[in-house]
């Protein structure tokens, strides 16, 4: 399952690659907007809805283990990414595994308000992807925070790419989204 994050939809061109992979891949996956993105198709999340995001997204994890057997994965981008693993933390077992593209570590140029709290939680296995222009954090401010997780993690850098990965300057979007690909199906 793929969620997007607060800039775009479940539609963007990064989570569309991606889908169409893990489906290649023998995954059934479902694509999900979250319900402040149901309810407005543009702008930021409100401080107000997490709560309702997140159970939208237990919703929809419930919904695909009713129709699928086998392993659950659950992933989103940016704050879909975020909003899955404070899910997750509190909620072990929900997924099998996280895919986080973009995790938003930290507002831009706010560095000392980390988004970090849950993650000592976080009892699922865990693959970030970053890009190294990333204005939410470093991918060494990512490789600090993974170090808060108690269970196994990734990082899979992306070089020269920015929060929304798919435009990196010297490679194709579908090449990240196959590398992705590969890096988390090799993961779990």
């Amino acid at each position: 399952m793929l969620t997007h994050g607060a800039g775009g939809n479940a539609n963007a061109p990064l989570l569309l690659a991606l889908a169409e992979g893990f489906a290649a891949g023998g995954l059934t996956v479902l694509r999900y907007d979250l319900p402040y993105r149901q309810e407005r198709p543009t702008g930021p999340p409100r401080p107000g809805g997490a709560a309702k995001d997140r159970e939208g997204l237990r919703s929809a994890v419930a919904s695909i283990r009713a129709s699928v057997t086998g392993h659950v994965f659950l992933g989103g981008q940016s704050y879909g990414g975020r909003q899955a693993s404070m899910l997750a933390a509190s909620q072990p077992g929900l997924a099998d595994a996280l895919l986080l593209l973009s995790y938003p570590l930290r507002p831009p140029r706010r560095g000392s308000e980390l988004r970090t709290a849950h993650l000592p939680d976080l009892r699922t296995p865990t693959l970030f992807v970053h890009g190294s222009r990333d204005p939410f954090g470093s991918p060494e401010d990512i490789e600090a925070a993974r170090r808060l997780i108690p269970v196994r993690t990734a990082l899979v850098a992306v070089p020269g790419a920015g929060h929304d990965l798919f435009r990196a300057p010297s490679r194709a979007g579908a090449d990240i989204a196959a590398e992705i690909v590969s890096k988390f199906l090799q993961f779990v």
